[in-house]
């Protein structure tokens, strides 16, 4: 007899598809984080000629998108719990749009710093909630993989701006390079509109029934669903919350302190020192003008194909063994190149061999630091402070991001490239080092248990155990 699959087995997968369908949605809020990221280094020499912009001027183009999200990453928090998690993604979607057309339609350098800081006040809202309500809606068994697929999107925005940049350069038009990310902004706004709220924030809401039917959605087993809406009201009959549980819990005081930690191994990792200064790279490496731009195009490639491999290793590898493999290479990746630039490289061969020391760098951090910071500091916070949490790891990327990006010239200047990069290898390897001490494996354990395990005082490196597992 012809075999068919068993409803059980079709309803579970129709399950995963929807789960799917709703949490690529909602990653897609980094989409426009890249388009913003990757736009500015094909545009920004075309706009500056246009308006005269002195070095300065172009300093405030640039950093204004960081200052923008900043402020975002601020005031997240407060609009994720007044109007909920889907509403503020509508809302940082809508002001990517009107940040993009702005910065086409700039009659000078005042306009187009205004555009770019709405730009990143999009990008700060959108930071900050997409990797919350992803793991609010996700199970234990795929929180991971959807919370890292939202770093996916940024690498493949940044790819997507910089084959744009690329065409459109031929002919100069830097306004159709940021006319044209408002597309990405319009889809991402409508398919947002069709998404759920998030169980946790309508139970904080009191709308229980709501909470059950999204849950009901999401989950295949009924039991699934009664069990975790028991593990959410057990959580909000805590009272404290945000600056008060700051105020009295030491508990809580070690998760933020973590969340700022993860983020700053994130950003001095280096990632966005290779990111803005590649084309450099590859015109030391004998590129010249349109190919050069190619080869920048290529660097994005790569981040988004390594950021793929993440998204399926994050969930059966584990959190820790991926930053240990990727603190490793990117140690030695960037002790290489410091002993390439302390040697020189006048022959062909070590210039070929520095860009692909920088190429296995990117990998490496696309695999590791680049999404699972973000999964980390979506995991660790407790509920009821969960806002507060990951707006101040969210504030901290940004500010890191700032700090790397206005002070690598200079400490290259000061330092040279064999030094800068010796230091930035030393900075790896050290964050190798805090990643045994104090960063958890949280893979398969519920929100609710890393929670109960931070509450009860674990070390933070224990806070993703099982119940009854040993350290």
């Amino acid at each position: 007899m012809p075999q068919t699959s068993s409803p059980t087995a079709s309803s579970s997968s129709s399950f995963h598809v929807r789960s799917a369908i709703i949490g690529v949605l909602a990653a897609t809020a980094g989409l426009m984080s890249g388009l913003d990221i990757g736009v500015i280094s094909g545009a920004l020499d075309f706009v500056a000629k246009d308006f005269n912009a002195s070095t300065l001027a172009q300093e405030w183009i640039v950093s204004a998108m960081m200052a923008g999200a900043a402020i975002g990453a601020i005031t997240a928090g407060w609009l994720a719990r007044a109007t909920g998690r889907k509403w503020s993604l509508v809302l940082s979607g809508v002001i990517f749009i009107l940040g993009s057309v702005g910065c086409a339609c700039a009659w000078s350098v005042a306009s187009m710093i205004c555009g770019r800081a709405l730009m990143g006040l999009a990008i700060g809202i959108a930071a900050f909630t997409s990797p919350l309500y992803l793991s609010e809606i996700a199970s234990e068994k795929t929180r991971g993989a959807m919370i890292s697929t939202y770093q996916l999107m940024i690498t493949v925005g940044i790819f997507l701006a910089f084959m744009s940049d690329t065409l459109f350069s031929y002919h100069g038009q830097w306004r159709w390079m940021f006319g044209v990310i408002a597309l990405p902004g319009v889809l991402f706004v409508a398919g947002v509109l069709f998404l759920p709220y998030s169980p946790r924030w309508l139970m904080m809401r009191g709308r229980r029934a709501e909470a059950h039917s999204v849950l009901s959605d999401l989950r295949p087993d009924s039991h699934d669903t009664e069990a975790e809406i028991q593990a959410i009201d057990t959580q909000l009959k805590q009272r404290q919350g945000g600056f008060a549980l700051l105020r009295a819990n030491k508990n809580f005081r070690r998760s933020i302190a973590l969340g700022i930690l993860l983020q700053v191994m994130q950003q001095f990792a280096g990632i966005n020192v290779v990111m803005y200064y590649a084309p450099k790279i590859f015109a030391l490496a004998g590129f010249v003008g349109t190919a050069q731009l190619w080869c920048t195009a290529i660097v994005g490639l790569v981040n988004v194909l390594a950021t793929i491999a993440a998204v399926g290793l994050v969930d059966r590898w584990g959190r820790k063994p991926i930053l240990y493999t990727g603190f490793t290479t990117m140690t030695l990746a960037l002790g290489a190149l410091a002993w390439l630039n302390h040697t020189g490289m006048e022959t062909q061969a070590a210039k070929f061999l520095c860009v692909g020391l920088i190429m296995l760098f990117i990998v490496a951090h696309a695999m590791s630091a680049g999404p699972i910071m973000w999964v980390l500091c979506s995991e660790i916070q407790p509920i009821k402070g969960r806002d507060l949490g990951i707006t101040i790891s969210t504030l901290t990327n940004w500010v890191s991001n700032m700090v790397v990006g206005a002070s690598f010239l200079s400490i290259l200047n000061w330092l040279g490239g064999a030094n800068t990069f010796t230091l930035m290898a030393s900075l790896n390897a050290l964050f190798l080092a805090l990643t045994f001490w104090f960063v958890p494996e949280t893979r398969g354990a519920s929100l609710e248990q890393i929670e109960q395990n931070l509450m009860q005082g674990k070390r933070l490196r224990d806070i993703g155990q099982h119940t009854g597992q040993h350290a």
